[in-house]
């Protein structure tokens, strides 16, 4: 037996490294090289035929695989042998299409959250963070891992930095900044969602170039260009998206819309709340080949993971939706791997790959009793006993809230003409997608333009809090925020620019909060009677927090306890997806990618008063 080497670090994958561990591997799995331990198992599921290996034997070298077989099998020896035997393992989960920043946990904390329910690996769509510091943002994703996280983290730079040509903040990435991404590091899988629909077809958007620029890199990398086809659902825009080299979408909402991108080269992401019809409307159509889908949670707080689960929910519904077992484990880990063309690293139990089993009780209702990543036991139940490395976050991360100055009810006042009674206003409600925005007539009181929440008008502002000048957009909104006198709130997580959005029935309480919210240096606050009642801290880039899920729920669950003291505004008729109570899903009311036309965004020059059409570039007054 050849003498045992000391291994690379391993912690991210380095070409040149890389090298040596195969070599290792190689004389391990020969039986000519000690294995670090044999992991005995009951059963293990091969997702390449998706069937299942019972009485198998897993040697691990460091932190990868170095061979499977039958118990008894293995020609070599091992330093520890783990007996597992009364367990059922499959791959370590992967999420295909995820945004870290909205479990709102810096990543070391974002691990220590999901791997006890599955996760060992994830797919970073990045351009939440890239948006707010574009220069640092490949280092941020990296920062846990190198610091021995065993969570591996494949960021995809943000193609929507900024989102559209009519924003701007703290990161802008063309085809320099993504050429240097790929070639900076391995772990760099692709490019994050393309979601400026109207920019990627239409050569006269300003973000033409920009967007095309991205592309053009990550095909000269062989990178993976990620899509978003919200609203794309008729032939000609489906054949024009995988045209563009848009390799998948995460936005299908109906098994029609599914079954028409899978039709045509589309790699389909299905999230949680359309997976029962899809997965059921794709059985019914007699799908027989699941390797272009995958499962994808996108966006989930750290309080709804506690209460419902990781990737492992998503499996657990895909099953109870009528997939069977062995499927819905490949749609999570060998179909996002082959996707994004990792599979020699993650994606399966097979030699080479990271050692990231996940070890279930039972298979059909995805019981986990314990999950390992890098060759070790990091959880026992869902009490995460992997390495969690204490970081420091730099003032790069932590002082990105630069509003500039104290704001006053004033800056949230909308002026009227001398001498008129009343305005003519432009209103918006959340999720507006029509093509044109609603007008009203609105009275006036002493100079300014008012609300009215008889008729659930209300105010709405989105305030830069990059630049440093103090610059606030502000309108009227249906709908949303409170009616309770003198009560705002608001927050800095704003898809996508993430500037700060604040929403309420007096301008006094406005400035309260986006004034609580800078000296906090992001996150939640909640303003009534000219006190602040509750805020959440987000004092990482203003979207995530360095502490325990724990700690960041019980901060949540005390805002809610405060919101559920006022009355809040509501249309039923406005939308499916909006609900009555405290306006949580404000934060994702502010996108402007497809299929969103009129919005409010931050002022810029070239669209002063912050209200533009993204898909025309068209601006307008917010009253006249």
């Amino acid at each position: 037996m050849t003498k045992t080497a000391p291994l690379p670090a391993d912690l991210l994958i380095d070409p040149a490294d890389e090298i040596l561990i195969r070599q290792d591997l190689v004389l391990v799995a020969l039986g000519k090289r000690e294995a670090d331990r044999l992991v005995q198992l009951g059963r293990v599921l091969d997702v390449h035929t998706g069937t299942w290996m019972d009485d198998c034997e897993v040697a691990i070298r460091g932190r990868r695989i170095a061979y499977v077989g039958p118990a008894g099998s293995f020609p070599g020896t091992a330093r520890e042998t783990i007996d597992r035997t009364h367990l059922a393992a499959v791959p370590g989960f992967g999420e295909v299409h995820k945004h870290i920043e909205s479990s709102h946990l810096t990543p070391e904390h974002e691990a220590a959250l999901v791997m006890p329910r599955g996760n060992t690996w994830t797919c970073e769509a990045s351009h939440e963070f890239s948006n707010v510091n574009g220069p640092n943002n490949l280092e941020f994703w990296l920062t846990a891992r190198r610091a021995g996280s065993p969570m591996k983290i494949f960021p995809l730079p943000g193609s929507a930095v900024p989102p559209t040509a009519y924003e701007g903040g703290g990161g802008h990435f063309g085809y320099a900044e993504q050429i240097g991404f790929l070639g900076e590091s391995t772990m760099v899988a692709g490019l994050d969602e393309v979601m400026d629909w109207p920019a990627v077809w239409n050569p006269e958007n300003p973000s033409y170039g920009r967007l095309w620029g991205m592309i053009q890199a990550t095909f000269e990398k062989r990178g993976v260009v990620e899509g978003h086809g919200a609203g794309l659902r008729d032939l000609p825009s489906i054949n024009a998206f995988a045209a563009a080299g848009l390799s998948s979408d995460h936005e299908a909402w109906t098994p029609e819309e599914a079954w028409d991108k899978l039709r045509h080269g589309i790699f389909i992401e299905v999230r949680p709340h359309s997976m029962p019809d899809i997965i059921k409307g794709l059985l019914e159509r007699g799908l027989r080949d699941w390797s272009q889908v995958a499962f994808a949670t996108d966006d989930r707080s750290a309080s709804d993971t506690l209460k419902m689960g990781a990737t492992d929910h998503n499996v657990r519904l895909a099953i109870e939706s009528g997939l069977s077992p062995e499927i819905a484990y490949q749609c999570v880990s060998i179909n996002p791997a082959r996707h994004m063309r990792l599979t020699p690293f993650v994606g399966s139990i097979a030699p080479g790959r990271f050692a990231d089993m996940v070890l279930l009780d039972k298979a059909a209702t995805v019981s986990i009793a314990e999950v390992w990543a890098d060759g070790e036991q990091v959880s026992e139940g869902k009490r995460f006993t992997g390495h969690l490395p204490a970081i420091d976050w730099p003032d790069w991360a932590t002082k990105t809230v630069n509003v500039g100055r104290k704001l006053t009810a004033a800056d949230f006042a909308v002026a009227a003409e001398p001498g008129r009674a009343t305005m003519q206003a432009a209103l918006l409600r959340p999720f507006h997608w029509d093509d044109n925005f609603i007008t009203t007539e609105l009275p006036v009181a002493d100079g300014a333009v008012q609300r009215d929440s008889d008729r659930n008008i209300t105010k709405f502002a989105v305030v830069d809090r990059y630049s440093g000048k103090g610059r606030v957009a502000k309108m009227f909104w249906l709908g949303c925020g409170p009616k309770t006198p003198d009560t705002a709130v608001g927050c800095t997580v704003a898809h996508d620019q993430h500037n700060i959005w604040v929403v309420g029935s007096s301008d006094a309480a406005m400035a309260e909060v986006v004034n609580r919210i800078s000296q906090n240096q992001g996150g939640w606050a909640l303003v009534t009677s000219g006190k602040v009642v509750a805020d959440v801290h987000y004092e990482v880039g203003g979207l995530m927090t360095n502490r325990p899920a724990e700690a960041l729920d019980a901060e949540m669950e005390a805002l809610y306890a405060e919101a559920n003291k006022i009355d809040w505004l509501y249309e039923p008729t406005f939308s499916p997806r909006w609900f009555p109570g405290f306006p949580e899903r404000l934060q994702f009311a502010t996108l402007t990618c497809a299929p969103w036309r009129w919005v409010l965004v931050a002022p810029t020059d070239a669209v002063p008063e912050g209200f533009v059409n993204v898909q025309t570039g068209e601006s307008h007054k917010v009253v006249w």
